[in-house]
């Protein structure tokens, strides 16, 4: 496989990621949009540590960076929709705006 599959395979992943955080309103699909966008991020990491200009494992550690920071972010995304699930009986993003001034 050449690196141009691995960049258009990446670019249709984190295009479908893009349309989903920007339509729908679903806050768990959200949540799961922006992990398939990093996903994307990550899939070029190792395709260019790869097939890049200086091969090596530093494409592979940023991957690692990523999927730990990827792992927390989901972690208080889910525990914050929860506490904010309790109180407005709701999952859609919109009607979170009990945060407003």
């Amino acid at each position: 496989m050449q690196l141009t599959s691995y960049l258009a395979l990446s670019a249709i992943l984190f295009s479908i990621g893009l349309y989903g955080v920007l339509t729908k309103r679903n806050a768990v699909i959200v949540l799961f949009c922006i992990e398939l966008m990093l996903n994307a991020a990550n899939l070029n990491f190792v395709a260019f540590s790869k097939f890049g200009l200086f091969p090596g494992l530093t494409g592979q550690v940023f991957t690692l960076f990523t999927i730990t920071i990827a792992a927390a972010e989901a972690a208080v995304g889910i525990a914050i929709l929860i506490a904010l699930y309790r109180n407005v009986q709701s999952a859609e993003a919109d009607r979170y705006d009990s945060m407003k001034g």
